[in-house]
């Protein structure tokens, strides 16, 4: 039987070393060769980007050297209240009614007033009762002192009845000054009470129309808060419509292109096909420091039940028909680039790209004049990418 080591001898396998062939200068080189085709195959492959055609700035209508938002504002509103404190009694208006000047909206409960203007009534009545009978007793007394007089120049009375006589005239004609300003008085107090009558009659201190209603019968309603919050302190809101204009805020940066007197096309937003002529009334002389905007006022040339307070609009601010048009084309302001510090844009012409340095001016919100280097209806790249180079092929997204 055979050596269990000598088994183990004949069962061992011998390793020799063999030297393996290099392959990763191959797969290096591959990759290499890879990384050039693909970079090749992407400078060849059109290029998508976004286009926009060159438009000449004075192609169509005036020309608007600016855009702005605001809102339409009524110069004449007003919250209708009494002149008095008052339970109201009769309220004779609704939202959207149309009224007239001195037009009676609402009346307070009138018991208090009327009852003060009978009491000044019969104060006047009895004013005047006393003031007749205060003449009466002058016209006495001027006859007793004429005859005393006569008598006195006869020697058939005594001079102390003359001067009692005297006396009396006298006093009978200061008591019926002092009733005739009683009468005056009373008279002035039966106007005030009159005039507190009427005020319980509320009118609409201009024409206009009624945008909220905001007392009912039986409510009180009071010139000032209570501070209580159960006294109204307004009948309604009335709105002069003939009074309405736009108020919009402009970039201080810009505002050095409103004039006033300068056409404006404003644009409710309810109505966006809808183009109103209008014109700048004046420049508020205050910057809104939060803002960095200053507020401007525009008259709108054109009066239409549709215009309500409120209301969103938009308005260009347009260059005089009368002035020079502007020389060159508008291009939207993302197509504008840097070529060698140098405003330029990336005009396509035959499906290829190349750059072309422009000379800028005017800025309207998303667009620029060109007025030098770019003709109408040119395509311009918007938003070059950074890939994008000199004679680079390129389409149009969606093209």
């Amino acid at each position: 039987m055979d050596d269990p080591k000598t088994l183990l001898e004949q069962l061992r396998i011998e390793r020799r070393s063999k030297p393996r062939p290099r392959r990763w200068p191959w797969a290096v080189a591959a990759l290499l060769l890879a990384v050039a085709a693909f970079m090749a195959w992407q400078a060849t492959r059109p290029l998508e980007v976004e286009t926009a055609r060159a438009r000449a700035a004075a192609a169509d209508g005036p020309v608007s050297l600016l855009d702005a938002s605001g809102f339409v504002t009524a110069r004449r509103i007003a919250t209708v209240s009494s002149k008095v404190t008052g339970k109201v009694a009769e309220v004779l208006i609704e939202e959207g009614q149309r009224v007239e000047q001195d037009q009676v909206l609402a009346r307070l409960d009138p018991a208090e007033a009327e009852a003060q203007r009978a009491l000044a009534l019969a104060q006047l009545a009895a004013s005047r009762s006393q003031l007749d009978e205060a003449r009466v007793q002058l016209r006495l007394a001027e006859q007793t002192l004429a005859r005393q007089r006569e008598l006195a120049a006869a020697r058939l009375a005594a001079p102390s009845a003359l001067d009692a006589a005297l006396a009396d005239r006298d006093a009978r004609s200061a008591r019926l000054a002092s009733l005739e300003r009683q009468v005056e008085v009373a008279e002035r107090q039966l106007a005030a009470a009159e005039l507190a009558l009427d005020n319980t009659i509320i009118r609409a201190p201009f024409a206009g129309v009624i945008i909220a209603k905001a007392a009912q019968p039986g409510e009180m309603i009071s010139p000032v808060s209570a501070g209580g919050g159960f006294t109204r302190t307004g009948i309604g809101t009335l709105v002069d419509m003939d009074s309405l204009e736009v108020q919009v805020d402009v970039n201080e940066a810009y505002i050095g292109r409103v004039r006033p007197g300068m056409p404006v096309q404003a644009v409710l937003n309810a109505y966006p096909d809808w183009n109103l002529p209008a014109e700048v009334i004046a420049i508020i002389p205050a910057a809104d420091r939060s803002k960095a905007t200053v507020k401007v006022r525009i008259a709108l040339k054109e009066k239409d039940p549709r215009i309500v307070p409120d209301m969103g609009v938009r308005v260009s601010f347009l260059q005089d028909p009368e002035a020079e048009p502007l020389a060159g084309v508008f291009v939207p302001s993302r197509a504008l680039a840097r070529c060698d510090g140098q405003p330029c844009v990336w005009v396509v012409a035959d499906g290829l790209a190349r750059p072309r340095a422009v000379q800028t001016g005017l800025v309207r919100d998303a667009e620029t004049l060109v007025e030098k280097g770019l003709a109408a209806g040119e395509t311009v790249v918007l938003s070059p990418p950074p890939g994008l180079r000199e004679g680079r092929r390129v389409v149009a997204k969606g093209g």
